[in-house]
């Protein structure tokens, strides 16, 4: 199993709204390293969902349910999205300086990349985030 993040706007798509949506067709990538990310996803890989210009913090998981397919929001072939079901929500969703502020984090592609709007995350990176937002991995 791999380990993910994704960012969305609250005010554009909320994880409330995803949960009440019940799943996503994760479209408009327009990022290279983002849509080879998505291409990657497998059927059952854990994604964080981190809330992004405002809140700036992880609020909970999703699990990819379908993997990558043309976006059909655009006729050009290069863009790809997957699809996403709500998982677990974070009693507790860890802060983006949090995150900063511990040097373990240091080369998370959330820190490092920050304007990459799919990243990757490492087993123990994943494991670490659920145990801080309140779960167990």
């Amino acid at each position: 199993m791999k380990y993910w993040l994704v960012k969305s706007e609250p005010s554009k798509y909320s994880w409330e709204q995803f949960v009440k949506d019940d799943h996503a067709v994760w479209d408009g990538v327009r990022n290279y390293a983002a849509r080879n990310n998505l291409r990657e996803m497998e059927i059952g890989d854990e994604v964080l969902y981190y809330h992004s210009n405002e809140g700036l913090e992880i609020v909970g998981i999703a699990i990819v349910t379908k993997t990558a397919y043309q976006d059909p929001t655009t006729e050009d072939t290069n863009w790809v999205v997957v699809e996403l079901k709500p998982y677990k929500q974070f009693p507790n969703p860890v802060m983006l300086t949090t995150l900063k502020a511990d040097d373990f984090f240091h080369n998370m592609d959330l820190i490092r990349l920050s304007r990459l709007s799919v990243g990757k995350v490492t087993q123990a990176e994943y494991e670490r985030i659920v145990e801080m937002g309140g779960l167990t991995a």
